[in-house]
């Protein structure tokens, strides 16, 4: 790519002229979504999933499961239906979609695409065990440099053949035999939480089910293992772990029928991150409708980091249900935190830790090194080169707070970094955003839902239909705008 085609692809990121009043509404989560769908897939019954987050992720779990026979139905409203906040893109999550899961017997031979996602990746080749058949995996350049040893050789363990010409990565094989012995199995999962949810999943239809033992250093992201853990039990699988008094470091999924389900699918708590963020940096007031009073997402921890920096929040009942509304103080403080278990909330956090009044220190997160793209060098790099000044660390970040300038913020095709970047953007004008469209993996219509939050309560339904669209294009992109 030339440079003058990566700057006309730049998205300028708004500028905030005063503190940011809205109430923003967030579609669903894409882990209750990706696990509700592989669950769903393994029932002995239909089930449904109400609110389902529409996203690049979400549908290339849905194409692969139906890539090995699986029936989804999906059921979407008339724009009239479209949740507040979203646009009438064809893209965006709405009230009143549904999908259809009709279970079938898994077969092969069928093609994957996983993109880059960690959840198709590492969820699907414990399925792709139970199909009667060969299913090929294959993915994004990046996706062959994530990870996925330690899935396949405990696979293998497990009973199930797979060829991945020893690479320990995509490309991939997996030659199901319409059934898997199962049984117990060490793994080092410290490198993605994922690892043991992914076996997990599947454990049920396993002949012996699953005992997974983790014998590595701390595991990072626990809530999305105690989602996984409770996704399981609400579907009637028989689970023991180590937080409801099983032995440390052990999970044990017992064989059994799973159970079709009615689910409602809550916000992705973690994608209204850089919406609170931005009441947090401009002094503002954020109302984040459908907040769950309780819940095992990691982005719920948002609530305790962001009023340690500045903030305060609380919920509310309101006539639909529940709802967080969040207010900056006008001051932004810096952070000493172990962000160990909420690693996906790093990006968003350091970039209000860069606009803050004093420094920050960010632990635990080495992890991140593995995620969509080395996240710890990427946001030392991208806010160092806007004037920050950041130091990497072996697990993470210390934030010493300068004064920015504008300038390109590059994304590396990771969304995470895309939403850290616009809420740099509130703060500091004249940054344009690379690829801004790589949002479309976990939040769509991520642009349109920005720029109708800057214009406030009072905008109309058409607020935000000027910002163009979400691989850069439309009114005011490009690097002169």
């Amino acid at each position: 790519m030339t440079e003058s085609s990566v700057q006309s692809a730049l998205w300028p990121a708004p500028h905030a002229t005063g503190a940011v009043e809205a109430t923003v509404t967030v579609p669903g989560s894409k882990s209750v979504t990706n696990r509700a769908l592989v669950l769903a897939a393994l029932a002995a019954e239909p089930g449904w999933l109400r609110r389902p987050l529409r996203s690049r992720d979400t549908l290339l779990m849905a194409d692969a499961l139906r890539a090995m026979g699986v029936g989804i139905e999906e059921t979407i409203p008339s724009s009239s239906q479209t949740s507040r906040g979203m646009g009438d893109s064809g893209q965006a999550a709405t009230t009143g979609e549904a999908w259809r899961i009709i279970p079938a017997g898994l077969h092969g031979p069928a093609e994957i695409g996983v993109g880059n996602a960690g959840t198709v990746m590492r969820f699907l080749p414990p399925v792709a065990a139970l199909a009667d058949g060969p299913v090929h995996f294959d993915g994004d350049p990046r996706s062959y440099e994530r990870p996925l040893g330690v899935v396949i050789e405990a696979l293998r363990t497990l009973g199930a053949r797979i060829d991945d010409e020893n690479r320990g990565c995509l490309p991939l094989t997996v030659h199901g035999g319409g059934a898997l012995d199962g049984g117990r199995v060490e793994i080092d999962a410290s490198a993605s939480s994922q690892f043991v949810s992914s076996l997990l999943l599947s454990a049920p239809r396993y002949n012996q089910g699953v005992e997974v033992r983790h014998v590595g250093p701390v595991l990072p992201s626990m809530p999305h293992i105690r989602m996984t853990v409770d996704m399981l039990r609400a579907v009637g699988a028989q689970v023991d772990e180590p937080e409801t008094g099983g032995e440390r470091n052990v999970w044990r999924v017992t064989s059994g029928a799973v159970l079709g389900r009615d689910l409602t699918v809550e916000p992705d708590l973690s994608n209204a991150q850089p919406f609170l963020a931005a009441a947090l940096v401009t002094g503002g007031r954020v109302t984040i409708p459908d907040w769950p009073t309780r819940t095992t997402q990691p982005g719920d921890a948002l609530r305790s980091l962001f009023t340690r920096m500045g903030g305060s929040c609380g919920i509310v009942s309101t006539p639909d249900g529940t709802a967080l509304t969040f207010a900056g103080s006008g001051r932004v403080h810096g952070i000493d935190a172990d962000l160990s278990e909420v690693g996906e909330l790093t990006p968003g956090i350091a970039a209000v830790a860069a606009l803050a009044d004093s420094p920050s220190t960010l632990r635990g997160v080495a992890h991140l090194r593995l995620h969509e793209t080395d996240r710890l060098a990427a946001l030392t790099k991208e806010i160092n080169e806007l004037g920050g000044d950041v130091t990497e660390t072996a697990d993470g970040l210390v934030i010493r707070p300068r004064p920015l300038h504008g300038g390109v913020f590059h994304t590396y095709d990771d969304h995470r970094m895309a939403t850290a970047g616009a809420v740099l953007g509130l703060v500091v004008p004249g940054i344009g955003i690379e690829n801004v469209g790589t949002t479309a993996k976990t939040l769509p219509d991520f642009p349109r839902m920005w720029t109708g939050m800057l214009a406030g309560p009072d905008a109309g339904p058409d607020a935000g239909s000027d910002a163009g669209t979400a691989d850069g294009s439309g009114p005011g992109a490009g690097a002169g705008a």
